[in-house]
């Protein structure tokens, strides 16, 4: 069954681009907790092509981690995911049921990605990892028969950049001794072949190729350090390829740079710079040695595209824009095309819904923290102020569309969302000091900003902040409370955790792997001490509101209920100091869930009263 859209989606994510460009495929959600499938068709037959039909969605709603591949005729496969199992369906296909969507088969392994396939005998690849460590390459036929297995190899494999237009040669990212090199796969013949191998002990993986023209864009730390680099394959395939290339010019200081698609022509090649909090868009042309900046509208960009005649298809956000895909025409400056939601939403004044925010600079301890700003130029002396810290640790805010932080704005709540030191984005110095140092620096800077705030706040006669945190953030949120006792008039922490070594002994088994590899597992020396909220609960003063879903598998609710165990103990009374909200069924994303519209009331309520 396919359905038209109802409510404009206010999130989308995940998205798949069709190897030739004219579908897409993303997850929706219209704020309701609800996920379903969009399908796109994209302007692919010249510049004046339209740059998104309208929209249909397919099949019935969805998990949030769903994994998508579009496929060229619209139809979109999809792998919804449960432990040790993985269900393939296809959606929008020839033959679907009532629901829209025809039943391939299970496969039951711990890991599996899904790949496109440019092969005239199969729909998709699958590439399926057990704990041995194996993979095992399938083929999904376009019959929709059993899966086929074309390749069974030892180790590790991820990744997936196709070097023909045949199906023939696939390169893959291959782990080896905790290390990343590219390796092909002659899907014919089941042979794997060394491709990129810079040196024994550098990473080198291969992002992008043009397989008519031999463009291949890679990504290696043999130069000293995460470089992007390129070398064009010669005409005869069988002779050795020259040397890997590293411009100066594509390597830029404390910026992430992603490839994002190459151009028809096999010339150009798109490129995303992430810098702090937003992101911008160039083209590249590596054998003129030219970058050229691509003008656009302030925001945030996906990561992934495809470019056609029709223009460059990425995916593009801005704090008042909801997520969708922009087309931007690099031979045509300026012709910038959105296609999300279909029109703003408007209020009875016919004045816009979706607020504005800008950047800010806010002083840091040790430094400036640059914030996104809800509230327009006078957000300090606005009546409400909430500072909101992200989750993470290795996280940041984002220049684009927050349903949460636009809620806050749409109830006369002002909000600065600082991206605090530990926030990526800003460089691997800036992020990697919480290394085996959680709640220090971040928190030295939270601490900073408060004083700034407060002391504005208190001379205008207006109240202090409020302070929201989710996941590492709600931690953070906590830790202030308790040391910065004095600074907040309430503070809300969504799904916290008490510390790094109470996490560690309660969380599965890959959220302790990250948190050890982020340095969680390390306490800080220094005169504070551990930051272990419940040894230091004593000090919190503020009105406390906690929220943590029962089913919670990132962080367990076990470490909300503890708090309240340590509240209680301490003589605080719950309704009046603290509330603790359990949420039945929910997960670690509490804002994803069918409950999602009846809680936002409940946390404005608070963050406008500190009324428990």
């Amino acid at each position: 069954m396919t359905t038209t859209v109802g409510a404009p989606p206010l999130r989308r994510v995940s998205y798949s681009f069709s190897l030739d460009g004219a579908h897409a495929a993303c997850l929706a959600t219209p704020g309701d907790g609800t996920w379903q499938v969009e399908s796109w068709a994209l302007g692919t037959g010249g510049p004046d092509a339209a740059t998104a039909a309208p929209r249909r969605m397919l099949g019935r709603p969805e998990h949030l981690h769903t994994q998508l591949l579009a496929l060229p005729d619209g139809s979109v496969l999809a792998c919804r995911h449960e432990p040790g199992r993985h269900d393939l369906v296809l959606l929008g296909g020839p033959g679907a049921d009532a629901d829209g969507e025809t039943v391939i088969g299970t496969v039951r392994t711990p890991g599996l990605r899904l790949l496109p396939y440019p092969g005239a005998d199969g729909l998709a690849l699958v590439l399926a990892t057990d704990t041995t460590p194996t993979t095992t390459v399938w083929r999904i036929p376009r019959t929709l028969g059993a899966l086929e297995i074309l390749a069974e190899l030892p180790g590790l494999f991820g990744g997936g950049v196709w070097l023909d237009t045949q199906g023939h040669r696939l390169a893959l990212d291959a782990v080896r001794d905790g290390r990343v090199k590219t390796a092909v796969l002659d899907v014919r013949s089941a042979v794997l072949s060394p491709l990129l191998e810079m040196t024994e002990e550098s990473n080198d993986r291969l992002q992008l190729c043009d397989p008519t023209g031999g463009l291949l864009v890679i990504s290696s730390d043999a130069p000293g350090g995460d470089r992007l680099g390129w070398i064009r394959l010669p005409e005869n395939r069988d002779e050795p390829a020259g040397r890997v290339r590293f411009p100066e010019m594509v390597h830029l200081p404390n910026t992430t740079v992603r490839p994002v698609a190459i151009a028809p022509d096999g010339e150009r090649v798109a490129l995303q710079f992430d810098r702090g909090a937003t992101s911008r868009l160039a083209v590249w042309t590596p054998e003129e040695g030219t970058l050229l900046d691509i003008k656009m509208p302030e925001g945030c960009l996906g990561g992934v595209g495809r470019w056609t005649a029709a223009g460059l298809h990425i995916p593009f956000s801005a704090p008042d824009r909801p997520g969708g895909l922009a087309t931007v025409q690099p031979e045509r400056p300026g012709r910038f095309g959105f296609a999300g939601s279909l029109e703003t939403p408007a209020a009875a004044s016919g004045r816009p819904v979706w607020h504005s925010a800008h950047l800010e600079t806010l002083v840091g301890d040790a430094g400036p923290v640059e914030s996104i700003v809800y509230g327009g130029l006078d957000w300090r002396t606005a009546d409400h102020l909430v500072v909101a810290l992200h989750g993470g640790p290795a996280a940041a805010w984002r220049f684009e569309f927050s349903p949460v932080l636009q809620h806050l704005a749409a109830h006369g709540i002002a909000v600065v969302a600082p991206n605090q030191r530990g926030s990526i984005g800003y460089g691997e110095a800036y992020a990697s000091c919480l290394h085996g140092a959680w709640g220090g620096p971040d928190l030295e800077d939270v601490a900073a900003i408060a004083r700034t705030l407060g002391g504005e706040r208190t001379a205008a006669g207006l109240p202090k902040p409020m302070l929201l945190g989710t996941s590492y953030g709600g931690y953070l949120a906590l830790l202030a409370a308790c040391t910065s006792p004095d600074a907040w008039s309430g503070v809300l922490a969504i799904a916290p955790f008490l510390s790094g070594p109470r996490l560690i002994a309660e969380a599965s088994l890959p959220v302790r792997a990250l948190m050890t590899r982020l340095g969680g597992d390390l306490e800080l020396d220094d005169a504070l001490g551990p930051r272990d909220v419940l040894r230091l609960a004593e000090g919190m003063r503020a009105p406390l509101l906690v929220v943590h879903g029962d089913r919670d598998d990132v962080i367990p609710v076990g470490q909300s209920r503890a708090l309240r165990h340590r509240l209680l103990q301490l003589g605080r009374a719950e309704g009046s100091d603290f509330r603790y909200l359990e949420l039945p069924g929910r997960g670690h994303e509490v804002f994803a869930g069918d409950g999602a519209p009846e809680l936002y009331p409940r946390l404005t309520s608070f963050l406008t009263t500190a009324v428990v």
